[in-house]
């Protein structure tokens, strides 16, 4: 009986030691697991920082000899670098004129004009130095040449590692691992996840590509043209003209006030009857009188 007992004893004690040892060596496999798991982000974050997400940018403002001209050579320059323009736009503005008749139907027309371009180009990060140097070669002189450098390392770390998460909670909701009850919970999540990589594939456009505003102008401009006066005043008869036309005038007009009275002779006559019958009471009355 107590060989039996002795037996149970020993048989229990074992059945605690294994359980005991599956129970640390499942601790010991999650523990592993876990540092796995760390040095792999960890592994992952040092390669993502052991190359940095600088995004460029810069602007000039400087003078030229011909903002034309200027234009052109800056974008046969960009093309050179595989670069691209973005955005261009000349404008002329006129200071002052001034208007010279020099006869009676021409006049000079002599105007003072400012010329101005703003330009924007996006080319190879590498390249950004040395195309701001060959710009600033063709200015007269530069007013202002700024550079600013963004980093978007730690930005596109963060988001990477959010994209990598749920990346893992979509596929284990696939897989029936997670189950996501909500369609729209789902949805989110992959706008989310899309979001991000987006987010990504614009700093990583950025960061290959600068951005450079150019604006640039050249000394007033002065034109000279002749053309049509467009002033009615100035093609008014001259005086002696004015005067002849007067008097040719003026004896049409009496030869048709002639002609108007002598179609009115009826009426000359009756009057002249209305008249001398007048007279003729007139003189009955004064003798009646006497």
């Amino acid at each position: 009986m107590k060989t039996k007992i002795i037996c149970l004893g020993i048989c229990f004690a074992l059945f605690l030691a294994a359980c005991s040892g599956k129970k640390d060596a499942r601790e010991r496999y999650e523990i592993a697991n876990s540092s796995a798991d760390s040095t792999s982000i960890a592994a992952k974050t040092d390669t993502t920082l052991s190359a940095p997400k600088l995004i460029k940018t810069a602007n000039m403002n400087f003078k030229v000899k011909n903002v034309q001209r200027a234009c052109e050579d800056i974008s046969i320059l960009t093309a050179s670098y595989r670069g691209m323009v973005m955005h261009h736009a000349m404008q002329s503005a006129v200071q002052r004129n001034y208007d010279n008749p020099i006869s009676r139907d021409s006049v000079i027309h002599v105007s003072s004009y400012n010329t101005t371009a703003d330009m924007t180009v996006r080319i190879p990060s590498e390249k950004m130095d040395e195309l701001m140097n060959t710009v600033g070669k063709m200015a007269i002189y530069i007013n202002t040449r700024n550079m600013d450098i963004e980093d978007k390392t730690l930005d596109y770390l963060a988001s990477n590692l959010k994209v990598q998460s749920r990346s893992e909670i979509i596929a284990q909701q696939k897989t029936s691992n997670i189950k996501i009850k909500n369609a729209e919970s789902v949805m989110a999540l992959k706008d989310d996840l899309i979001d991000q990589k987006i987010s990504n594939r614009r700093i990583d456009y950025e960061t290959k590509y600068s951005t450079i505003s150019l604006s640039f102008y050249q000394t007033n401009t002065v034109a000279k043209e002749i053309i049509v006066n467009d002033d009615p005043s100035s093609f008014r008869v001259p005086f002696f003209t004015q005067l002849g036309n007067s008097i040719v005038n003026g004896w049409a007009g009496f030869n048709d006030a002639i002609i108007f009275l002598a179609n009115l002779w009826v009426l000359f006559v009756l009057a002249a009857i209305v008249w001398y019958g007048y007279l003729l009471y007139k003189r009955k009355q004064v003798a009646k009188t006497a």
